[in-house]
């Protein structure tokens, strides 16, 4: 059976989505932008740190509303908008969620656009224990 899920503390979806979809235990996070929960026409972070950080607390908003947490997440796509610029700063703040050793797979893509006019999207597959 799937579930869509719809997380009342995350930020509001910018599209016609949901925060999260699950079959057989997969679950998969749609890619979130770093909005404000309850605030989503609050401007945006500044600088591609404070967004990362931003983004990878809102994906933990929809992990916890679904009782999972980072340690659940076992792939990452990311997406920047100027990836030359930003690839390694976006590193630095994504390795201090993820420590050595239990690091997602993950892919890093350079748009050209995101929405909201974000520096960083990022989406999420993750697992639940004894499931898939």
């Amino acid at each position: 059976m799937t579930r869509f899920h719809k997380i009342a503390t995350a930020p509001t979806p910018v599209g016609p989505f949901c925060h999260a979809t699950e079959a057989d235990g997969w679950v998969m996070l749609t890619g979130q932008m770093p909005t404000t929960p309850g605030a989503p026409d609050a401007p945006l972070p500044e600088g591609v740190e404070a967004q990362t950080v931003r983004v990878i607390e809102n994906l933990k908003l929809v992990l916890e509303g679904i009782g999972l947490s980072l340690e659940d997440v076992v792939q990452c796509r990311c997406y920047l908008t100027e990836f030359k610029r930003d690839f390694d700063a976006f590193n630095k703040v994504y390795m201090s969620y993820f420590p050595d050793g239990q690091r997602p797979a993950r892919t890093t893509i350079g748009v050209t656009a995101l929405a909201v006019d974000a520096l960083v999207e990022i989406d999420m597959l993750a697992v639940r224990r004894g499931a898939a």
